[in-house]
């Protein structure tokens, strides 16, 4: 009993963030296919928008570091879980951003 609960303790991590991985990836290559990515006027903004995913994907991956060490949760799980949740978010925010028009255009 104690075996099978290990495995699946080590193995539910890398199964919800790759789950989590391939939603982000299937969502954008669908946007992709349909022609509705989001475009912005200014390089700037369109930078920005580009770099959302992975910029939320660093800000994961460092607050659930941070998080490690008062050991709320073990380092190797912060390793797993921080970039795949900041996948997750940097994507919804990418999805608001991208509606949002340029106001400083």
């Amino acid at each position: 009993m104690d075996l099978s609960l290990e495995i699946a303790r080590i193995v539910l991590p890398l199964v919800t963030v790759g789950a989590i991985g391939v939603f982000v990836i299937l969502r954008m290559k669908h946007k992709s296919k349909k022609g509705t990515l989001g475009k912005k006027k200014t390089v700037s903004a369109q930078n920005i928008l580009d770099s959302l995913i992975p910029f939320g994907m660093m800000i994961g991956l460092a607050v659930a570091i941070i998080l490690s060490i008062f050991k709320l949760f073990s380092f190797l799980s912060a390793i797993t879980w921080g970039p795949g949740i900041g996948m997750l978010f940097g994507y919804f925010a990418y999805e608001i951003f991208s509606k949002k028009e340029d106001s400083y255009s």
